[in-house]
């Protein structure tokens, strides 16, 4: 059978008893908003109620989804350990939903599925064809089925939900078993319309195509892998449905369970404090050299409208760069932000993605000043050098000189390649040697053309904190631009994060940036403003 997209939430609203095409998520999301309007629920409820959304997901036989997410940070295993908030941090994640595990995957385990799955069908097979036929694993194949389609229901849905238990009553089936006269063929139709009635927009087409499967057989296995995707659908509408709803207490919740430690530990804030007061130092005093008369010759960004060295601080300057400064952190320094201890991955990976970028796009700036402005005008040109940089990824951070290496006779290689291609002159050997040396010394830290990528990512990163991304975007530093997806995307998820960290921590945040700033100046945003 073919893919089918992953992730899709259901699109029609859904009708009433006749044929409802929306999955039960809604009635829980319409209890979700009533509470909302009146007494708000407690949040582990709301918490349980996805759990047993997402316990439900586990199929037998031939069908199998996992959640593909990381767990919370622990860093300090005395605080922030409370189950429900570990287990409700997740669902929060803008664009997270339930995933189907692709059984046909090359680790052993997923050889081990396919062949216990594959031995079912053929087992079933077997027993179908039997004289007289065997029905034990078809009846509990379709009972399973059965209780899929009642928990796809809504629960005003009460005269499907009575003709389906009808049709598919597991006694009067077993009676027609033991008849010989069970029509598994005729039950696999009915099956079909019930799922043509209950799917999303998104599974017509994989439902239309199991109209053309004539073995029983194949049939019945098609049907139970396309119910799992409803019900994964169902879950996937569920949660975001439930998103807003989940955010508003989750921030309440999480301020509630911080104040409780901290009327334990009255010196709980002493790390973000001084997080903090460093960020306002660092703004406080004024650069050593401008990034916009560096020796590279691009042309630097406009920071009237981020943040300027001669305006007086702010709290929302001086928490975005306290938030640029957690990208730096130096991984042995143990005074990391109380408040921050839960994003503490989630902010580690972020910084190796920045780490990441900011070789790719020194990478493509040294090759585009020897190649020209025809080759990096090129978009095939430019995906063809980020795959390669991004395949030696991995091998960067243990090994850099053997990755840069590597890396810059496959560019010099690739270049010249393209160059001959589209009948331009080729590098000469001193430019070619030139070319190589310039990628190799990439491999340094200090190097000039690293050391200006970075400064221009963190800029663009601190724009974004200020201004938004898609604004941060119209004005970007120079030798950005050809990375400007993956930029987008890296702000979107640095955003994301501080935001909902502002969101939960900022009373806390007003309060000592109040002692930060000089006196003379007033407070004219709060922090959980921003």
């Amino acid at each position: 059978m073919q893919d089918v997209e992953d992730c899709a939430a259901p699109q029609d609203a859904g009708v009433e008893d006749g044929g409802s095409r929306e999955p039960d998520g809604a009635g829980l999301a319409g209890e979700a908003e009533g509470s909302s309007r009146g007494q708000p629920p407690v949040l582990p409820e709301t918490v349980k109620e996805v759990s047993k959304l997402s316990d439900k997901i586990g199929m037998s036989h031939d069908f199998h989804m996992e959640e593909v997410i990381l767990p919370p940070s622990r860093c300090s295993e005395e605080r922030m350990k409370d189950s429900a908030l570990s287990r409700l941090r997740p669902f929060l994640k803008k664009g997270k939903k339930k995933e189907e595990l692709r059984l046909y995957s090359s680790c052993p385990e997923g050889k081990v599925k396919e062949t216990m799955h594959n031995d079912f069908w053929d087992h079933l097979r077997e027993q179908l064809s039997a004289t007289p036929p065997d029905f034990s694993c078809a009846l509990d194949l379709l009972n399973d089925m059965k209780e899929i389609l009642l928990s796809l229901l809504l629960p005003r849905q009460n005269r499907l939900r009575s003709e389906i238990e009808a049709a598919l009553d597991a006694d009067f089936l077993r009676q027609e078993a033991e008849r010989g006269a069970l029509d598994v063929s005729s039950l696999s139709k009915y099956i079909l319309n019930m799922m043509t009635l209950l799917c999303a927009p998104v599974r017509d087409e994989a439902v239309q195509t199991l109209e053309n499967i004539a073995d029983p057989v194949g049939l019945l296995r098609g049907i139970f892998q396309v119910l799992g995707l409803m019900k994964m659908d169902m879950v996937n509408y569920t949660i975001q449905s439930l998103q807003p709803h989940l955010q508003e207490h989750s921030i309440q919740y999480e301020r509630a369970k911080f104040q409780e430690q901290l009327d334990q530990q009255p010196g709980l804030l002493n790390h973000t404090t001084k997080w903090l007061a460093q960020a306002a130092a660092d703004l406080s005093t004024p650069p050593t050299c401008s990034d916009s008369a560096d020796s590279s010759g691009v042309a630097g960004p406009s920071l009237d409208e981020a943040a300027s060295d001669t305006e007086p601080l702010s709290p929302a300057v001086v928490l975005s760069q306290g938030f640029l400064n957690l990208l730096l952190w130096d991984p042995e320094n143990e005074e990391f932000p109380e408040t921050l201890q839960m994003d503490r991955t989630r902010l580690r990976e972020l910084e190796a993605q920045l780490q990441q970028l900011t070789v790719l796009a020194s990478v493509l700036l040294v090759a585009s000043s020897f190649s020209g402005s025809v080759l990096c005008g090129s978009p095939q040109f430019v995906d063809k050098m980020k795959r390669l940089t991004k395949a030696l990824m991995e091998e960067f951070k243990p090994k850099p000189e053997d990755a840069m290496q590597t890396l810059s006779e496959q560019v010099s290689q690739e270049i010249h390649q393209s160059l001959k291609n589209m009948g331009l002159a080729a590098l000469s050997s001193d430019s070619t040697a030139s070319l190589i040396r310039q990628l190799q010394n990439i491999a340094k830290k200090e190097n000039c053309v690293r050391t200006v990528i970075d400064q221009r990512i963190h800029l663009f990163l601190k724009c974004c904190l200020l201004l938004g991304v898609q604004r941060s975007l119209l004005d970007l530093p120079g030798g950005l631009t050809l990375i400007e997806p993956e930029l987008a995307e890296l702000g979107q998820k640095f955003i994301n994060l501080t935001h909902h960290n502002q969101q939960v921590f900022g009373p806390y945040y007003t309060e000592i940036l109040k002692t930060l700033i000089p006196p003379g100046q007033e407070l004219k945003t709060n922090v959980e403003a921003l």
